[in-house]
């Protein structure tokens, strides 16, 4: 480097800046002739004399090269991460762009446990850098409802189930998702493409899920058809089969689908790797729900159960599906009456609207204070006023049909 100035006749003078490699080799040059001492070279270059024999160290080992500046950089990198690691992520990355990192580094540790593994905030720096990352925009949640899962400690204690929202295929015609999971361990028990909601289309769906894997104690769902419906005790066709096998049925409250939101989750999940964009046919939207079904059991790691898929923790039910469906049975004291097929009965000369899903159903009748409470099975169905039977069924208030004891 350079600099100029002027002499007093006003001409340029260049100056040459001496750098600090210059330095140093004017020190060990100064050191070298053996004039001054130590102490006052290293006065006169403003160096201490540990720097200064540093310097005549390192230009008696290699010569001027020596007195070039070293890279300060680690000669090991025991935190390095090997290209082999690398490469696996960014596998497993390109073959499920929607698992994040833990997801990643959970599927990795049991499938190559020999791999040593960093952590999921480096997994996603690297991820990052190699545009594999994608930001995810903040979200303001709801303050998780936890009551209506508190009985859901083992498997098949409820199952949940729902539609996936519809939607058109390639072809122009609609597709319905219907799933069932298992409230505790997570297992996509069924995910079925049908043309409607449509108890015809759905019944066999748990039929087939019942000879498959048994009986659940519980089954929640919202309020829509044909889970659910209007009539008494929120009876639908399939629910009054529910009963019939014994299975309790538990209504979300409606606009609530935060209490049935681990079955909700797993819908977001769906939608992103099977029906964006959606299969031309149902065959072909049929087989992604079958790919989809068998990774998310057996391949997919679950943070809620410790990164391990829903297999690892899900059994089949005790309770197999009975070969022959049984009647309701009541306790003694109760008077026992069969609904019509116009889903009316007659009682105290009152022709009295019970429900069309009951038809031809066995109701039971329980007498206190003047008033008859009507029952299906263990469903609370409202109650007839002896006094005035004219008046009909008189249902519980809705919110007591939610949860069914």
């Amino acid at each position: 480097m350079s600099r100029f100035d002027r002499s007093p006749k006003g001409e340029s003078i260049m100056w040459k800046e001496r750098t600090r490699v210059d330095e140093r080799v004017q020190l060990v040059s100064e050191y070298l002739k053996g004039v001054q001492s130590m102490t006052a070279i290293c006065r006169g270059f403003g160096v201490s004399r540990k720097t200064a024999y540093k310097w005549v160290s390192r230009y008696q080992a290699d010569g001027p090269g020596g007195l070039e500046d070293r890279s300060r950089a680690p000669l090991s990198h025991p935190s390095r991460i090997e290209p082999m690691v690398v490469e696996a992520l960014l596998t497993v990355r390109r073959a499920h762009p929607h698992w994040g990192p833990r997801k990643i580094l959970a599927w990795l540790g049991r499938k190559q446990p020999q791999l040593a593994l960093p952590s999921a905030s480096t997994g996603s720096a690297i991820l990052a850098k190699y545009g594999l990352a994608r930001s995810r925009q903040a979200r303001r949640r709801t303050p998780p409802f936890t009551d209506p899962f508190a009985d859901a400690d083992a498997p098949n204690r409820i199952w949940c189930a729902d539609f996936k929202g519809d939607f058109k295929k390639g072809d122009g015609k609609r597709c319905y998702p219907v799933t069932f999971t298992d409230g505790i361990s997570r297992y996509l028990l069924k995910c079925r493409a049908l043309r409607s909601t449509k108890r015809i289309g759905v019944q066999p769906v748990f039929e087939a899920a019942f000879h498959e894997f048994g009986l659940p104690d519980r089954i929640r769902t919202d309020n829509g058809t044909p889970f659910a419906s209007r009539g008494a005790g929120g009876l639908s066709q399939l629910s009054v089969w529910w009963v019939k096998l014994g299975i309790c049925h538990e209504r979300i409250e409606p606009g609530r689908p935060d209490q049935n939101g681990r079955h909700e989750r797993m819908h977001r999940t769906l939608k992103q790797e099977t029906i964006s964009p959606a299969a031309p046919t149902f065959r072909a939207q049929q087989a992604r729900f079958d790919r989809f079904q068998r990774e998310y059991n057996e391949e997919r790691p679950h943070e809620a159960l410790g990164n391990a898929p829903p297999s690892s923790s899900y059994v089949v039910s005790p309770r197999s599906y009975p070969s022959r469906l049984p009647e309701i049975h009541y306790r003694d004291g109760l008077k026992v009456r069969k609904v019509a097929a116009s889903g009316r009965m007659r009682w105290n000369g009152a022709m009295v609207t019970i429900g069309h899903a009951l038809e031809g159903e066995w109701i039971g009748l329980e007498e206190a204070d003047g008033l008859h409470h009507v029952y299906f099975g263990n469903v609370n169905l409202g109650f007839i006023d002896d006094q005035r039977p004219s008046l009909g069924l008189i249902r519980p208030p809705t919110k007591c049909w939610a949860r069914v004891k």
